[in-house]
C-alpha cells in the first residue's frame, strides 16, 4: 500500500546513473535516426550529429552542475522551481513530463514495426494495420511491454537499475558490432559525394535534421538527473554519469552514421538521398547487413531491434513517474502522485504512466513526425536549465557545488541559445501544439490548486515567471516567419533567422535571471527540500535497522 510517509531509497551507484541515461540515449534512435538524418541532410547529416552533439554536451554539463547541487527527484521541474517559483516549476517539469511520458510508447511501437517485418511475424502475428498503425495483436503485445516495465519499476529503483543495467550491455555492444562489421565488409567512400555532393541541401538540411531524429537519439542523458533523489552519492555521481554517457552516445552515433553512408549500395543513391535504401525495407542497418551477405548481423539487428527500444522505453517509464511526484511535491499537481510504496517507488506516478502511455497507443503519424514533437518538449525543458543554473548561482552563491560549468558566463547563456535554435529548428507546428499542451497542464494545475486548502498551496510568482510566456509566444511567432515546419512562411532568410533567434534568446536569458526570486527565498525552498531528503534517509535507514 502507498504511504505519504514512504520515502525514496538511495540506492544507485555510479554505473547505474551512468546506464539509466545511457540507456536512454541508445534506443529506436539508433536504428532510424541515421536513415532520416541522410534523407534530410546526404553525407552532411554527420555536421548534424556533431553540432547536436555540441550542443547537447553543453546543456548536459549544465545539468551536471545542478543535479551534483540540488541532488531531488525529477530535478528538471525542481531547478526552475527553486530559481523562479512554481510556476516556472510547473511549466518545465510538465514539459519534461509530456515528453518523458510519451517516449515509452513510441519505443515500444518502434520495437513492434521492426518485429513486423519479420516473416514468422508477420504471417502469424500482423503487428500492424496496412497503415502502419498497431491491430488488435500488436495493441496487445504492446500493452504487455508497457505492463512489464510497470512491474519492473514497481519493485524498486534497484531492480530497475540492475535490469536496465544489463539491457544497456546489449544496447553498446550490438552498435558497435555493427560498426565493426559493416566497416569491413561493404564501405564506398564515393557515397560521401554522391547524391548531390558532401551536402545536396546546404545548410539547411543541415539543421533541418536535428528534430528529424538527430536531437531525439542523443536525447537522455537527463535521465540520471531524474533519479538524483536515489543516487548513492549525487554530489560526487550525478555529473559524471551525465557526461560519460553523453560523451559515449556522441561518439557512438558518429561512427554509425558514418558506416550508414559509408555502407549504402552506391546505386540507391545516383537519384538523390530521398530514398537511399529500398522503399519497404524497414531497419536501414538490417537492410546494408544483409546486401553484404552478413544475415546473422541482420538477425541480431533484428532482436536489437526490439531489445533497444524496450529498454529505452523501460527507464523513460520510471523518469516520467520521478517527474509527476515531483510536480506532486510542489502541489502543482493531484497530491496522491507523490505518495511512495514500501518498495521506495511512487506508486500512482509510475501507474499514471502506464495509463497515458497506454493512450499513446492509438493511431498516430510516423515515428519521425512524433520524434519531432518530442525533440521540441525536451528542447523547451533542457532550456529551463541554464538560465536556472545562472540564477541559483546569483542567489545561492555559497552552496556547494562539487561540479562547476567551465566558464559559466559564456557557457550558460550559449547552452539557452542552443536550445532555443533546436525549438525554432524543430518547427512552427511543433511550438504551438506544444503551447496548447502546456495549457492543458496549467488547467489541470488549476484545478488541483482549487482543491488545496489555501493554507498549502504553492506561492505563485508572477514577477519571477513573467519571462516564460512572452519566450514561448515570441520563439513560436519566430517558427511563424521562418523556415521549418508545416505552417512556416519562410518570411525570414537563412542565417538571419538563425541570428533573430538567437538575439531573442540572449534578452530572454537577461531578463529572466533579473527575475529570479530573491536569494532568501532561494535558500529557504532548497534548505528545506535538503532538510526533507536527509530526514527521509534516516528514516530510511532506522527502518531497515527495526526491519
Amino acid at each position: 500500500m502507498p504511504t505519504q510517509s514512504g520515502v525514496l531509497r538511495r540506492e544507485v551507484g555510479l554505473w547505474g546513473l551512468t546506464f539509466v541515461s545511457l540507456g536512454s540515449i541508445i534506443g529506436s534512435g539508433w536504428l532510424l535516426g541515421a536513415l532520416s538524418a541522410a534523407q534530410a541532410a546526404g553525407p552532411a547529416s554527420l555536421l548534424s550529429w556533431l553540432l547536436a552533439g555540441a550542443m547537447l554536451v553543453l546543456l548536459a554539463l549544465v545539468h551536471a552542475e545542478l543535479g551534483a547541487t540540488y541532488p531531488v527527484a525529477g530535478g528538471t521541474a525542481r531547478f526552475p522551481g527553486f530559481a523562479f517559483g512554481a510556476l516556472a516549476g510547473l511549466i518545465a517539469g510538465w514539459t519534461a513530463w509530456l515528453q518523458a511520458v510519451t517516449i515509452a510508447p513510441i519505443e515500444v511501437e518502434a520495437s513492434l514495426q521492426y518485429l513486423d517485418n519479420v516473416g514468422w511475424v508477420q504471417r502469424h502475428l500482423g503487428l500492424l494495420h496496412g497503415n502502419g498503425t498497431l491491430s488488435s495483436t500488436g495493441l496487445a503485445v504492446a500493452t504487455l511491454l508497457m505492463l512489464l516495465f510497470t512491474v519492473i519499476n514497481l519493485l524498486g529503483v534497484r531492480r530497475l537499475a540492475r535490469s536496465n543495467a544489463t539491457v544497456v550491455v546489449w544496447k553498446i555492444a550490438i552498435p558497435v558490432l555493427t560498426v565493426v562489421v559493416v566497416f569491413s565488409l561493404t564501405f564506398h567512400g564515393s557515397n560521401f559525394t554522391a547524391g548531390g555532393g558532401f551536402s545536396p541541401y546546404g545548410a539547411h538540411g543541415v539543421f533541418a535534421a536535428l528534430p528529424a531524429g538527430v536531437v531525439f537519439s542523443l536525447q537522455g542523458f537527463e535521465q540520471a538527473i531524474q533519479l538524483g533523489g536515489e543516487a548513492r552519492n549525487p554530489q560526487r555521481d550525478l555529473s559524471r554519469a551525465v557526461i560519460l554517457a553523453m560523451f559515449i552516445g556522441t561518439v557512438l552515433y558518429v561512427l554509425l552514421q558514418i558506416v550508414f553512408i559509408g555502407g549504402l549500395d552506391p546505386r540507391n543513391l545516383a537519384g538523390g538521398w530521398a530514398h537511399p535504401v529500398p522503399a519497404g525495407d524497414f531497419g536501414p542497418y538490417a537492410t546494408i547487413a544483409a546486401a553484404a551477405g552478413a544475415g546473422w548481423l541482420a538477425f541480431l539487428l533484428y532482436a536489437d531491434a526490439f531489445v533497444s527500444p524496450a529498454g529505452t522505453g523501460l527507464v523513460y517509464l520510471g523518469t516520467s513517474a520521478r517527474l509527476s511526484y515531483a510536480l506532486a511535491r510542489q502541489r502543482t499537481l493531484p497530491p496522491a502522485l507523490r505518495d511512495v510504496s514500501r518498495r521506495g517507488v511512487p506508486l500512482y506516478s509510475i501507474m499514471l504512466a502506464f495509463i497515458v502511455g497506454e493512450l499513446a497507443f492509438l493511431p498516430y503519424p510516423s515515428w519521425q513526425s512524433l520524434v519531432g514533437l518530442v525533440t521540441s518538449a525536451t528542447a523547451i525543458m533542457y532550456a529551463f536549465a541554464p538560465v536556472s543554473l545562472t540564477a541559483l548561482r546569483r542567489r545561492d552563491p555559497q552552496r556547494l557545488r562539487p561540479y562547476r560549468l567551465p566558464a559559466s558566463g559564456i557557457a550558460a547563456p550559449a547552452a539557452f541559445v542552443a536550445a532555443n535554435l533546436l525549438i525554432y529548428w524543430g518547427g512552427f507546428e511543433a511550438s504551438w501544439k506544444l503551447l496548447l499542451a502546456i495549457a492543458s497542464g496549467l488547467a489541470l494545475s488549476a484545478i488541483t490548486r482549487a482543491f488545496t486548502p489555501e493554507r498549502e498551496r504553492p506561492r505563485i510568482d508572477w514577477h519571477a515567471s513573467s519571462w516564460i510566456w512572452p519566450w514561448l509566444i515570441g520563439l513560436t511567432a519566430i517558427g511563424y516567419l521562418g523556415r521549418y515546419g508545416r505552417g512556416a512562411r519562410s518570411w525570414l532568410p537563412g542565417w538571419i533567422d538563425v541570428l533573430v533567434v538567437t538575439a531573442f534568446a540572449l534578452i530572454v536569458f537577461a531578463y529572466a535571471v533579473s527575475v529570479a526570486i530573491h536569494a532568501g527565498r532561494v535558500r529557504t525552498a532548497v534548505d528545506q527540500e535538503q532538510h526533507e531528503l536527509t530526514a527521509s534517509v534516516l528514516t530510511a535507514q532506522a527502518r531497515r535497522g527495526a526491519g
